[in-house]
């Protein structure tokens, strides 16, 4: 199959935790500004993570072969075995060999509600030499949470070459600069993030949704369990979530939509379809704890989306 989709963004080993209680039974009134917590996990489950990573990963399931781009560091011998084990395109990849990969940990409470820390590895923001001039002759692109160096990068080279990407800051956008923010959603042809990342969006540019809206063509915004919205032309579409098998963590659910409505979009499918078929994705990626650890197929995705939204996928 071609490689028609680049994905930018950090290819990490995760640390995925469990926390049998609730955050804010633990957080005093009044004392936020003093936090020192401590929380007893269930375990850890050590994972092949990163927006990057995850997104590739259920496109390759989707019939895709994705290329990544993103910089690792000298322990990535074992990620590497998995990605091309599924078939991922890692030309893209830079190896920094005096630094580490990047890690995430996470920790999930009964809530839903998670604390993080994430360790970015190396700071180097520039591209291999063969990715620069190249992008062009990608179908798609999308830019993921990454360092924010590297993102900017990444939206002045596609801009430069006419590529169309879908830019997704997550929580990156809070250390983006408003003209760095800016730029990027102008030249993006989708900006996507879940409901607090927008309002991260709008409150850096200092801005109301209506106004975002306009800068963009597609602006989705996801809701975890209550679905997505999609905005386009003035339009909002409503997206139900698709049914769970059964919740065991939401950790990568968000990476796993955004590959399924890239796959929507590859197919030149409506938005509509786009976002239904990533509620599917996303469903298998709660089912298992691991950004990487659900498994699926396309006639399986194909029942599952009949069921869920009534018509043929």
């Amino acid at each position: 199959m071609k490689n028609n989709i680049l994905v930018c963004g950090a290819l990490a080993y995760d640390r995925i935790m469990d926390f049998p209680g609730k955050f804010s039974e633990h957080i005093l009134a009044g004392k936020e500004h003093i936090l020192n917590l401590s929380f007893t996990v269930n375990g850890v489950k050590k994972n092949f993570g990163g927006t990057g990573g995850n997104i590739a990963y259920n496109l390759a399931m989707l019939g895709e072969r994705p290329k990544v781009v993103a910089v690792v560091g000298k322990d990535f011998a074992k990620y590497k075995k998995w990605l091309k084990k599924n078939k991922i395109d890692i030309s893209g990849v830079k190896i920094a060999k005096d630094e580490m990969t990047a890690k995430f940990y996470v920790i999930t409470d009964q809530d839903d509600n998670q604390i993080s820390a994430y360790y970015p590895g190396s700071l180097d923001s520039r591209l291999r030499g063969n990715d620069k001039g190249k992008s062009g002759n990608y179908k798609l692109a999308i830019i993921a949470p990454d360092i924010v160096a590297r993102m900017v990068e990444y939206a002045k080279i596609f801009r430069r070459n006419q590529t169309p990407y879908i830019f997704d800051p997550g929580q990156q956008a809070a250390y983006y600069t408003a003209k760095e923010l800016k730029y990027s959603i102008k030249g993006a042809k989708m900006l996507i993030g879940n409901d607090y990342e927008i309002r991260l969006v709008l409150n850096k540019l200092k801005i109301k949704q209506g106004a975002l809206e306009k800068m963009v063509e597609i602006l989705a915004v996801t809701k975890g369990g209550k679905g997505a919205e999609i905005y386009h032309k003035n339009k909002k579409i409503v997206i139900p979530a698709a049914k769970k098998k059964v919740f065991v963590d939401p950790t990568g659910a968000g990476d796993a939509f955004r590959a399924g409505f890239i796959k929507g979009m590859i197919m030149n499918w409506p938005l509509e379809k786009c976002a239904r078929l990533g509620m599917i994705v996303s469903a298998y990626a709660v089912e298992s704890q691991g950004t990487q650890a659900h498994r699926f197929t396309w006639r399986e995705v194909e029942k599952r989306y009949r069921e869920n939204y009534h018509e043929e996928l």
